[in-house]
This record gives C-alpha cells, structure tokens and sequence, in this order.
C-alpha cells in the first residue's frame, strides 16, 4: 500500500460488514483514520439477517490491526441529528474529515411472505434521504479546513435500469431500490456541482452484484431460483457470478487519491459489463 491518505480522515456509513468494511480496511491501509456507522439491527421489510454490532466491532479489529485510529458507533442514516453527533465526535477525536463514503444499503421486500409498501418506503428513507444526510452531516467539518476532498456514493447497475423484468418482478421494494439508487445519481451531481468550488470533488459507484450478506442469502437465492427471468437479465457480461467488495473499494480508491484529482460528477460502474449486454 503506498499511504496516500495519511492524515486523511473517511466517514464511512454501513461499514460492519460487506463493502463499507472493506473499505474501511483499505482507506485505513493507505494511512487515513476512519469514521465508521452501520445500524447494526434489524428492519422488518429485510428478509436477510442484516449486522449486528458484532459486525462493526469486527470492523473496528480490523482497522486497528492496520496501525490506524477509529471512531465506530451505531447509527440509522435516517437519523440526522444522530449523524451530526458521530461525526462531531470523531472529528473532535481524530482531527479533520476529508472523505465520506455513503455506503449503507439494504435490499428490502424479496423474501418477505407478504411484502408491504414499508419496504419502498425504507428503500427510499435509506438510500436516497439517508445518503442525503450523510453528507450534510459531514459537509461542516469536510469544509471547515479548505483543503478539498471527496464523496463517494455507492449507488448501483440499478442507478441505470429497472431491477424489475415482468409483473412476476412487481415488487414494491425492487421499485424503491431502483428510485433510491436512479435518485442518488441526481444528489452526486447536485453536489458536485455545488461543492466544485471548495475543490470537493463528488461522484457515485455503480457496482453490480456484489459477495456480501445482502446479496448471499436464502432469501435471494429463492428469489432468484422462483424468477429466472430476473437472474437471467442481472447475469454479468464477464464471466463471473459477482465482483467482489475489494474491487468496488479499488475504484473509491482511485477516486478519491491522487488519481481521481480531477474527477468530478461522474458515474463509475464496476458491473462487470453488465450494462452494455
């Protein structure tokens, strides 16, 4: 690792497990000390177990193992004053803050026996309000010191098409999945736009499907074994069942270092050729 964000600082929501830890790790291998939320509790339109704060303290193993600082408590991203507190905390703790990493997702409705119109209701309160804010709780301290940063949103191949294929795929979770992650495309431009200025660059990842609990699970193996369809029009183009969280936190990487100095309001997908099928 080459330490490029030594005294750095990432905020970074959803890091119990999955990708949000792997890019903990990684960010705190390339020197910078992390910021780390996850919910760290079940909501009820997720079939999936979701993590636990065994999960974050896992997380917090490994950063510390890597040499690094971290500041980790449980938090809901749709609560704001909650997310201004954290923040306040670990910057106070750790100094400064030049990265945030909206990361937190979840897959509401498939696998639920009868799911509900809750499930598009927290696809949106999660992914598109709670990424909303996680950056405006972050914004006062990444402005405060002057010297620029970067955003990252996770959004998804379905920030680009329908996760929905037939009325077999009519679902209400699948509809706000798709609004919630189309949505953050629209805050990523808002936001690099107005934060051009600050030299705040901001930009959104789109991977496809991922090696994480939210995508390995029964719940989602049933769903897509009851509708072929569905698996058949998110089988990648490269020949590979799913990327894995290291090779989304390698794209984050590169847009925020020293590579990505002049990369700003664009959608990156790391879906390996899935949307040019």
């Amino acid at each position: 690792m080459t330490g490029q964000f030594e005294q750095k600082v990432a905020f970074i929501s959803g890091a119990a497990r999955g990708q949000g830890r792997a890019h903990a790790v990684r960010f705190a291998r390339e020197g910078a000390d992390i910021i780390a939320i996850d919910i760290c509790q079940q909501v009820d339109s997720v079939a999936y177990p979701m993590s636990r704060r065994e999960d974050l303290d896992e997380t917090v193993n490994l950063v510390e193992k890597t040499g690094r600082r971290i500041v980790a408590d449980q938090a809901d991203v749709r609560d704001f004053p909650r997310l201004q507190a954290i923040v306040a905390d670990g910057v106070a703790k750790l100094g400064r803050l030049d990265f945030v990493l909206a990361n937190a997702g979840l897959a509401p409705g498939p696998g639920l026996p009868e799911p509900t119109m809750r499930a598009y209701l927290d696809s949106i309160d999660i992914m598109l309000n709670g990424v909303y804010f996680t950056i405006e709780a972050a914004l006062p301290a990444l402005l405060r010191h002057g010297d620029g940063g970067a955003i990252v949103i996770t959004s998804s191949v379905a920030g680009f098409k329908s996760l929905g294929r037939s009325t077999g795929t009519r679902e209400h979770g699948l509809a706000g999945y798709t609004a919630a992650k189309h949505g953050v495309v629209g805050l990523m431009r808002y936001f690099a736009t107005v934060l051009a200025a600050d030299k705040i660059r901001v930009n959104s990842v789109h991977p496809t499907g991922v090696a994480t609990p939210m995508i390995q699970n029964e719940s989602v193996d049933a769903y897509l074994a009851e509708h072929p369809d569905f698996a058949e029009a998110f089988a990648n183009l490269l020949p590979v069942p799913l990327v894995d969280p290291e090779d989304v936190t390698a794209a984050i990487v590169y847009l925020c270092g020293e590579s990505g100095r002049y990369i700003t309001g664009v959608t990156l997908p790391v879906d390996a050729g899935l949307l040019v099928k």
